[in-house]
């Protein structure tokens, strides 16, 4: 099993989710995060005062899915969330030891 972790631009959030939901995918969990990588911020003008934003909004997506569906959700975050300009985010990929449904007390794949 496989969790999946992409910090996104925010408005390619429901490009993100349908595209996960058309190969399958049952639940994800959205997290909105500040940060930065290459952009290092940008200067912004608000009420003729100049400004540094550090810290640029966000969305991190996560996702447990089984490792035969993990490429497809690869794929899918990476192709719904490009544009093309820097700052589209990364995508993280860990493996998942153990899974416990806490209603059911289902353990592995079957928790998922």
């Amino acid at each position: 099993m496989k969790m999946i972790a992409a910090v996104i631009k925010p408005f390619k959030l429901d490009e993100v989710r349908e595209a996960l939901s058309t190969i399958g995918v049952q639940g994800i969990t959205v997290t909105e995060v500040k940060g930065f990588g290459r952009q290092k911020g940008h200067t912004e003008l608000y009420r003729g005062a100049e400004y540094v934003v550090d810290f640029l909004p966000k969305v991190k997506i996560e996702v447990a899915v089984s490792d035969e569906l993990s490429e497809q959700v690869i794929e899918a975050i990476e192709s719904a969330s490009r544009t093309g300009k820097i700052g589209d985010g990364k995508v993280f990929v860990y493996d998942l030891e153990q899974v416990v449904r806490i209603r059911t007390g289902e353990t592995g794949k079957e928790a998922l």
